[in-house]
């Protein structure tokens, strides 16, 4: 069966994973805690995006996220946030020699936003942007 470029965004690889270095890119609101938060405003969401850099140290790390606890509880990633923002693991593996590092910067959004059109047109390309000058060889989606 072969796949369709117009449905399925799929870019070929042919490196082996411990010779890459990763990128996180998520949508489980987490920040920095000095970074302002994001907005909480269940009427329009917030469809801004926050650069955190690679040295980050997990317990400067927090969330904030509009969607109503029932459909994602912050209760775990503030605890523990490699649970949806997984930099210790990476790193884990990084030293292990499973992949060849992690990425100077990673991306994050809160993934409760109503403003789809801005999302997609503004929002999405400068995510991409930054994605494409990582450099980083792969990206590890993460949602909350």
């Amino acid at each position: 069966m072969e796949m369709s470029r117009k449905a399925i965004p799929y870019t070929p690889n042919d490196k082996s994973l411990k010779d890459m270095t990763i990128m996180i890119v998520s949508t489980s609101g987490v920040h920095l805690k000095d970074q302002e938060p994001f907005s909480t405003d269940t009427a329009q969401g917030d469809s801004t995006f926050r650069i955190i850099p690679g040295d980050v140290r997990a317990q400067d790390l927090t969330v904030t996220h509009a969607a109503p606890k029932e459909h994602y509880n912050t209760d775990a990633p503030k605890e523990d946030i490699n649970c949806v923002f997984p930099i210790d693991r990476l790193r884990e593996l990084a030293d292990q020699g499973i992949i060849q590092g992690v990425a100077e910067k990673h991306v994050t959004m809160m993934g409760y936003a109503m403003r789809l059109k801005q999302i997609n047109e503004v929002t999405i390309p400068a995510v991409a942007k930054e994605v494409v000058r990582s450099k980083a060889d792969a990206v590890l989606l993460t949602a909350g």
